[in-house]
């Protein structure tokens, strides 16, 4: 089933229609680390230019001893991914059930790659009137309900909100009661790395923790991210796909990144600075509401007036690119999702913003 990839960051084809360098857009579609590249990953892929003539590692040992260390678990608690998206299409098959229930609205490829492999879906809608809370018990009824497997996103996307530990490992606690494989996706949790859940979801087999390295690290053009799972579930997920999957180039730019411990923390305080100037701009404006967010993205919505669709189509003739959340399941047209970029940047989307209200 082939599908229109409805995400941000397609600026390659939004440039190509508007007739401009992608270089002359601002990109607030995409959730990316607005610092680019780490100095240290540059150098890192530059010097591994040469090793291209050999096949990479694809068992990306050094990778996974360095993640082992960082997380406190061994290399067996890991599987390595051309992004988390890889590990997203492996996972159906991998579950072995029929029936999944995603925690809404959500990252849209859990559900195209469920449906590829012929998954029935439903959703757990959560509400941005009550700051996409998740209600245990409801939960826990829809997931006795003959669910093989539940898909929760924490931080959230697009929402930005932090759900804390205990909630998700009530939510685990749920799945391992009714037999519900747990699908986290912590692919923004670099920027809160405190309230990760992984060392509660590896510790059985009834559940994975999906990682991403292309958004933190400002590199999705070279795909990275990983999975954290008990070793039983993690040698099943390794055995899956073809080999190489994971280009030399990648492995040494994860390795460079996850060393560079300086480049994490300007990210974290660089992106929470902007971030808490982004929302008390926006929050000024009286027809916005901007919802709490921990990552380096806001959820917006707009009251009355205008649609985030309109919204998006008169930013992008100023070479804007926003996240329109229409299409979101358990959002509507009033919704929208902004990067935090660079203070430059996010000045220029506050002054077109006063424009437009």
């Amino acid at each position: 089933m082939s599908h229109s990839y409805d995400h941000g960051g397609n600026i390659f084809s939004v440039a190509r229609q508007m007739g401009v360098s992608p270089a002359d857009t601002f990109d607030f579609s995409a959730s990316i680390n607005p610092l680019g590249i780490s100095p240290l990953v540059r150098q890192a892929i530059i010097d591994a230019l040469d090793s291209l003539v050999h096949y990479p590692d694809n068992n990306q040992a050094e990778l996974k001893e360095l993640l082992a260390e960082l997380n406190g678990l061994t290399p067996q608690h890991f599987a390595v991914g051309n992004g988390s998206t890889e590990t997203i299409y492996n996972l159906p098959a991998l579950i072995n059930g029929k029936r999944a229930l995603i925690v809404s609205p959500a990252f849209s490829e859990y559900a195209y790659a469920l449906e590829q492999h012929g998954w029935e879906i439903i959703r757990f809608l959560v509400s941005p009137e009550a700051d996409f809370a998740i209600n245990l018990e409801e939960l826990r009824q829809a997931l006795s309900n003959g669910c093989d497997a539940l898909y929760l996103c924490n931080p959230g996307n697009p929402s930005g909100i932090l759900y804390p530990r205990q909630i998700i490992e009530s939510v685990y606690d749920i799945c391992r009661e009714t037999g519900v494989f747990l699908v986290l996706d912590e692919a923004f949790m670099d920027f809160c790395e405190e309230s990760s859940a992984k060392d509660a979801i590896v510790s059985s087999e009834h559940g994975i923790v999906l990682r991403s390295m292309t958004k933190f690290y400002g590199i999705p053009g070279l795909r990275l991210g990983y999975a954290m799972a008990a070793p039983s579930v993690i040698e099943r997920l390794s055995a899956m796909g073809g080999p190489w999957s994971v280009n030399t180039l990648a492995q040494a730019a994860g390795v460079a990144a996850l060393k560079d411990t300086d480049y994490s923390k300007m990210t974290i305080d660089y992106v929470e600075q902007e971030r808490t100037f982004l929302k008390e701009q926006l929050s000024a404006f009286p027809c916005l509401k901007v919802f709490p967010s921990s990552v380096n993205f806001l959820l917006i919505e707009i009251d009355g007036g205008m649609t985030s669709t309109e919204l998006k189509e008169r930013l992008l003739q100023k070479w804007i690119l926003i996240r329109d959340c229409a299409n979101f399941i358990g959002l509507s047209n009033r919704f929208f999702r902004i990067a935090v970029r660079t203070r430059a940047e996010n000045v220029r989307l506050i002054e077109l913003l006063k424009e437009i209200f």
